[in-house]
């Protein structure tokens, strides 16, 4: 726990300005008990362990790894061990979990819940469940089959290194972004646009952290630990990683995780694209359409 608040100081400023900014409680889940920290105010049935930290018996799966506002606001990144989570190893693990405090940065920004309300995508579930179970057309034929060829084009734009061929593909790919959206209804465009925001960029953050902290020298008991991986080394393969990911993605099967993988890789575009265009996220809340629009 200690080694991700060590970490976020060091990077997260170099990839969103104001990070550093946003209350970051964290909740880790172990097999027996449950350990709160950086909470502004622990719910009672926590008891205080030691300096800014607090413990209950265990309620939530080990495996878990999600942020939201388990206790009230602000959110809060609750998180598994390593060992139980999809990142099995430490450094992976720390990264995935710079994932999960950028979304603490996406619920702090104001208007966020009202904005996610007024999407209108809830049909009445107060849980947030929608979020995961939206009814998307993942396996309408027509929808798959374009979603394929999108997913082609966009890989091949940012592979390509000549900038003029580059400029050419990237047009090509906003063009054909777009014939795809009119293939959606309007709420499965919205939210198509939502996970692309709120999870696609999300993956982008967790890629561009692990490679800000390539040269990050962690402290001697997290080098220590008998998993542990350089992040020299993990930063060298967190984008193949998830443009290999994407390579292979389905969405009739992949269904909603295909979005964090394109959402991604959609957000590597944008930075050869235009290197300014972060500044401008928050302003355009929920979509990353306004990136994409084709010339008129």
């Amino acid at each position: 726990m200690r080694e991700f608040y060590r970490l976020a100081s060091r990077i997260q400023d170099q990839i969103w300005p104001d990070w550093d900014k946003v209350p970051a409680p964290l909740m880790l889940v172990t097999d027996d008990a449950e350990f709160l920290t950086h909470h502004p105010a622990p719910p009672k049935e926590f008891t205080k362990i030691g300096d800014d930290l607090y413990a209950r018996p265990r309620e939530f799966p080990t495996n878990f790894l999600a942020t939201f506002p388990a206790f009230g606001p602000p959110s809060v990144i609750v998180v598994g061990e390593p060992k139980n989570t999809e990142s099995k190893t430490s450094t992976p693990w720390l990264i995935a979990v710079m994932h999960e405090h950028f979304h603490q940065l996406q619920n702090a920004q104001r208007g966020y819940s009202t904005g996610v309300e007024g999407l209108g995508l809830s049909h009445g579930d107060q849980t947030g469940m929608w979020m995961l179970n939206y009814p998307f057309p993942y396996e309408k034929p027509e929808i798959a089959e374009s979603f394929s060829y999108l997913r082609d084009l966009l890989l091949a734009a940012v592979a390509e290194k000549n900038d003029s061929e580059f400029a050419k593909q990237a047009t090509r790919y906003i063009a054909e972004r777009e014939k795809f959206l009119a293939q959606l209804s309007p709420d499965d465009h919205k939210y198509f646009g939502f996970q692309l925001w709120q999870e696609g960029v999300a993956r982008y953050t967790q890629i561009k952290a692990a490679e800000a902290a390539a040269s990050y020298q962690p402290a001697e008991e997290f080098a220590a630990l008998p998993d542990f991986e350089s992040f020299a080394a993990y930063a060298a393969r967190a984008r193949r990683e998830t443009l290999d990911e994407l390579k292979h993605a389905d969405l009739a099967k992949g269904k909603r995780m295909v979005f964090y993988c394109f959402g991604a890789t959609e957000g590597l575009l944008l930075d050869r694209l235009d290197a300014t265009w972060k500044r401008e996220y928050f302003q355009h809340m929920f979509s990353t359409d306004s990136y994409f629009r084709a010339p008129r």
